[in-house]
């Protein structure tokens, strides 16, 4: 089996003089903007973007991937902000936020309510209320992993992320040995205020439609939250999975909603 080169990145500069790796794929409009999560990088999100029209740009977070990791501490402000950077240079009319990328689209909604023309918020971990402490606590143990250099113990923090009756398949182990091969991580993602994402009063302005995609089951990403969310937003649509692990459980069906929804 022949195996292709690997998808070439660019880099998105903000106002700040940050530096964002950026993958573009696709052609044509519309241009939709993916941001992931706390730990998660682009690779992770693109499953997220099949089937979905037009430009697909995936970024990496600030203390990502290949993208800056300036002094600390950050805010969600301040990863809205590179959002806005990004989607802007890209060209971006629609975005997909997870989980940490969905509250910092929540924050840059509610900021610029016209900006995007459709959003998805796909496992939000928080609103009014602080970052879950089960979030930070990843965050850190993989931190601490990494500067051990505890291959072993790494490799088993980030098979957590899979359901444990697939964590012994090709597709799981392959999963979990890129991850623990290419994760970087910044310390000041561990350091970043317990604040709030957004009050819910500001996202009343947000008339774009938007989906809320959460699940049961996921202590980091509450059920709750995604209907809390939806519940504030003028124009959402809201779907919760039955168990955790969408992604791994239900990614035909998540794909299929994304891209139909985008496709609008």
């Amino acid at each position: 089996m022949t195996v292709g080169p690997a998808p070439r990145t660019d880099v998105v500069t903000t106002g700040s003089g940050v530096h964002l790796e950026r993958l573009v794929t696709g052609s044509g409009e519309p241009v939709t903007l993916f941001a992931h999560g706390a730990a998660g990088d682009i690779d992770s999100t693109r499953p997220l973007g099949s089937g979905v029209p037009g430009r697909r740009v995936f970024v990496h977070l600030r203390g990502h991937g290949g993208s800056d990791a300036p002094p600390g501490p950050w805010t969600i402000g301040d990863i809205a902000d590179d959002l806005l950077a990004a989607a802007d240079a890209s060209g971006a009319t629609r975005a997909v936020g997870v989980s940490l990328g969905a509250a910092a689209l929540c924050r840059l909604a509610a900021a610029r309510p016209d900006r995007f023309d459709r959003l998805v918020l796909f496992l939000p971990a928080h609103l009014e209320g602080p970052r879950p402490r089960a979030a930070t606590t990843v965050v850190e143990r993989l931190l601490a992993l990494l500067a051990a250099g505890d291959a072993e113990g790494l490799a088993a923090a980030l098979g957590r992320a899979v359901p444990a009756e697939l964590r012994h398949t090709p597709a799981a182990e392959a999963y979990v040995r890129r991850r623990a091969r290419t994760l970087r991580l910044a310390p000041q993602l561990a350091t970043m205020p317990a604040e709030p994402a957004v009050q819910p009063a500001a996202l009343a302005a947000v008339t774009a439609p938007v989906l809320v995609l959460g699940c049961h089951g996921d202590p980091i990403h509450p059920a709750a939250v995604a209907e809390r969310l939806a519940a504030v937003l003028p124009n959402a649509e809201l779907h919760l999975y039955p168990t955790p692990y969408p992604l791994w459980h239900d990614r035909a069906d998540l794909r299929a909603r994304i891209s139909t929804f985008l496709a609008a």
